[in-house]
């Protein structure tokens, strides 16, 4: 690969920030040439031009000393990359070269800097250089896979522009040269020819990507690293092959023609979307091959079907020896083979049938659960599947149930077995039809109509056997009267022994008669009865009472049936009550009588009931429904137990007395009644306080111990000074046992004491009176054993004094007459007063 040549034309049009001044010395040109050039140079400047054909004309090769420099062939001298003259001057060299004469002549280059500094001169391993910005243009590469040679077999060439101006040395790197493979890629460091140095399998490395590099004597690069990606052309050296040596496809048998049968695939290992790759299938041969049934599709590789006549029952499996070739299918491309085995699924396209036409068989009469025939049958379809395996049918000749068929699964066979006796009497042979059918149904792709059932003929012979008698029926139903006495006879049960057609010779037992209402005649079956037969009975359920009865030959076989007795109603029973009820006033003031009876519902309601005169004076009846009613009270009635005489009667008129016992009580339901005896008259009610009385009680208590603790705290303050009266014996109370004062009692006794200077008052208020806000002021006189009242303001309380409208100045003596008409009023105001307090 070779650089792009940058053009030199037109130059001087570019905008460079310098003025070019050649200096023609006269000295010989191939000794020195100055030039004076700006301090900082640009990338791909002209810097002057030198004439090159006055030193040597047939110069083959032109090169600088300095890689900062380029010359051409015209003589023009470029900078190859930005440059400052670091000194006040900067020389170099060009070097020119005659192959042919072997010529060389050196042109020295001088440049001076405008700053009049003198250049710095550059050595040749200098690496403050920098590369140029351009890149190489890479030139494709390819190589044919499994080339014959001869080796080493050139692959292209790589060059640098920097080649003209210095000496290059070029490398590689990458994959086949110091990467696996190793040694498969070489270049020739002179000249850059790269050469390939064996043949090479597509297959395993398609393209290597190496990298070109170029470099100067010094170990300058001038040139990134050129990628260089070598391809290697597919050549159509591998056959394709199927991807599995054996493949298999099922299909089912009767199938269509155009059905699917299964896709084969082939792998070729060259280059996809190539001719290399272009694949075509086709059947070589299909084992059997007569009638041909398969075709492929030669691109796709679907393999179809061609007619609709595929029966597995004829051949189950089939070969195909299959072909696939690259190129197209054109002859010279490369082929491989396969074989394709495709299996036909079965269906159920063949009916069962039976081996024989008909069957005949035998077994003895009354036999039960006993296996009595084997039937086979043929079918071509798959062995142990629903396909084939059979569903066996009796469909005529089985109304009464007597026979059953099933599977024998291990076999196929039909099993016919005896479910219920048969009688020889009745019938000396049964003719069965059988059907047999598969599990699964049948295939509607073997043929346009369902197939006719398979059917035979079963004979089944009855032999005959000594059998012992028979109850039949197994349950007989005999009617008698509801109360029917005791030692009346009663038709019983009755058995047959089937040999002779009659009951003779048999001997009947009782097993079962739960209340033993009756005996059994052991000749004949009758019944006598041993109690009156009672419908309401707890042993009679639905009208009905059962006797079991065995009836034994001769040689003691037996049979057992059992008696049913239905008794019908007879009204013998009168309507009954609960003798107790109870009536809650709190809640309603009458009671719900239910009577029942025990009779059946045409002996039973509607019932008539009826009070007696004695308890028509605080009771009533109401009828309700016919079944039921109600007892009212006429008049609210005290908490107590009553006697009500009542009479119930029945729709046919059976009376029945009954004497109800009615609790009348304050509750709210029955059960809450508390009232302990019977005998009681007066029952008195339980005393419920109201929430206003039960606050009344806490307050009055709240506000007495207000009241005690008052008192208390004003006589533990004051200091009481003791005084007496100067007449002591005047002022003692006597104390009495009596309501009214003894005749012992004077008027001395009774009076209010005199205000005089050796009395101390003791004085408390005493709260609002009457609720009027009324303050007043009491004084109690301490004396032996009681006080005497009196007002110090006289108005608002009232004295015995001004009841009896003494004056101040009165000797205070009353009569036992004024004392009792001045306390007994007020002794009657404080009772009612504790009585309204107790109400609310």
């Amino acid at each position: 690969m070779a650089l792009a040549s940058a053009a030199p034309g037109s130059i001087f049009c570019k905008q460079l920030l310098f003025s070019l001044l050649v200096l023609t010395l006269l000295c010989d040109a191939c000794q020195k040439v100055y030039l004076r050039v700006p301090s900082h140079l640009q990338a791909e400047t002209l810097v002057g031009k030198v004439n090159l054909e006055e030193c040597l004309k047939s110069a083959s090769l032109i090169r600088s000393s300095d890689p900062a420099f380029r010359i051409l062939e015209d003589g023009s001298i470029y900078t190859t990359h930005d440059l400052i003259l670091s000194s006040e001057r900067k020389s170099f060299s060009i070097f020119l070269s005659d192959g042919q004469r072997r010529e060389q002549q050196e042109i020295k280059v001088v440049l001076s800097a405008r700053e009049n500094k003198s250049p710095k001169k550059r050595h040749t391993k200098d690496t403050a250089l920098k590369r140029s910005k351009r890149r190489w243009a890479p030139i494709p590469a390819s190589l044919m896979e499994n080339s014959l040679g001869p080796f080493p077999q050139h692959v292209q060439q790589i060059q640098s522009d920097a080649a003209q101006n210095y000496t290059i040395f070029y490398s590689i790197s990458g994959p086949g040269v110091d990467k696996e493979p190793f040694n498969l890629f070489y270049i020739e460091k002179d000249t850059g020819d790269i050469f390939c140095t064996r043949s090479i399998d597509r297959e395993k490395y398609e393209q290597f990507a190496l990298y070109g590099y170029a470099t100067t004597a010094d170990g300058y690069a001038p040139e990134y690293p050129l990628p260089l990606i070598i391809k290697i052309e597919d050549d159509n050296d591998n056959a394709p092959y199927f991807e599995h040596r054996v493949t298999i496809f099922t299909v089912p048998e009767n199938c269509r023609s155009g059905t699917s049968v299964g896709k084969v695939t082939a792998t070729d290992l060259d280059e996809p979307d190539t001719l290399h790759t272009r694949l075509k299938y086709k059947i070589l041969q299909q084992i059997p091959d007569h009638p041909k049934h398969f075709s492929i599709h030669p691109d796709t590789g679907v393999i179809t079907t061609t007619t609709p006549f595929l029966d597995r029952e004829k051949c189950d499996t089939y070969q195909l020896i299959m072909e696939v070739r690259d190129m197209g299918g054109q002859p010279f491309g490369l082929f491989n083979t396969g074989t394709i085995t495709i299996s036909l699924e079965d269906e159920n396209d063949n009916p069962p049938s039976f081996t024989e036409t008909s069957y005949v068989t035998e077994v003895e009469e009354n036999r039960i659960d006993v296996e009595i025939l084997r039937m086979k049958v043929q079918d071509q379809d798959l062995p142990n599947t629903p396909h084939s395996k059979a569903v066996y049918k009796i469909l005529q000749g089985n109304e009464n149930g007597n026979f059953i068929i099933s599977t024998d699964p291990n076999t196929n066979e039909g099993v016919l077995c005896v479910v219920k006796p048969l009688n020889y009497e009745v019938n000396h042979q049964v003719i069965l039809q059988v059907g047999v059918v598969n599990e699964a149904q049948f295939s509607k792709a073997a043929s346009s109509q369902t197939p006719t059932m398979c059917t035979t003929t079963v004979t089944v012979k009855i032999i005959d056997s000594d059998e012992g008698p028979e109850c039949h029926p197994p349950v007989k139903v005999i009617q008698s009267q509801d109360g029917f006495p005791a030692g009346q006879e009663l038709l019983g049960y009755k058995a047959l022994d089937p040999e002779i057609s009659s009951g003779e010779g048999l001997r009947y037992q009782k097993l079962g008669d739960e209340d033993n209402w009756f005996e059994i005649n052991q000749h004949t079956g009758d019944l006598r009865t041993l109690k009156v037969l009672d419908r309401e009975s707890k042993f009679v359920k639905n009208n009905q009472y059962n006797i079991s009865v065995v009836a034994v030959d001769a040689v003691g076989r037996s049979c057992t049936g059992t008696l049913v007795v239905h008794l019908d109603d007879y009204n013998d029973h009168a309507p009954r009550i609960d003798k107790e009820v109870t009536i809650c006033q709190n809640n309603e003031d009458f009671a719900v009588l239910k009577p029942v009876d025990p009779d059946g519902p045409e002996n039973g309601p509607p019932f008539q009931f009826f009070l007696d005169n004695s308890a028509s004076k605080n009771w009533n009846i109401e009828k309700k429904d016919g079944k039921t009613a109600i007892l009212r009270q006429r008049q609210n009635l005290d908490y107590n137990y009553y006697s009500v005489p009542i009479q119930i009667k029945d729709r046919h008129g059976l009376v029945a007395k009954h004497v109800l016992t009615v609790r009348v009580c304050d509750c709210s339901t029955p059960s809450e009644c508390r009232m302990k005896d019977k005998s009681t008259r007066d029952v008195r009610p339980n005393v419920i306080l109201g929430r206003w009385a039960i606050l009344a009680m806490v307050l009055g208590s709240v506000l007495l111990l207000c009241i005690l603790f008052t008192c208390f705290c004003v006589t533990t303050k004051r200091t009481v000074k003791k005084c007496f009266p100067e007449d002591i014996a005047q002022q003692n109370l006597i104390v009495s046992n009596t309501e009214g004062p003894g005749e012992e009692v004077t008027e001395a006794n009774i009076r209010l004491p005199m205000q005089t200077s050796n009395i101390c008052d003791t004085s408390m208020s005493v709260g609002t009176v009457g609720g009027q806000g009324i303050k007043t002021q009491q004084s109690f006189e301490m004396v032996k054993g009681g006080y005497t009242l009196d007002s110090n303001k006289g108005g608002g309380h009232q004295t015995l004094e001004s009841v009896k409208g003494v004056g101040q100045g009165d000797t205070g003596r009353y009569a036992y007459t004024d004392w009792q008409s001045f306390t007994q009023p007020r002794l009657g105001e404080e009772s009612i007063r504790g009585h309204t307090l107790i109400k609310n």
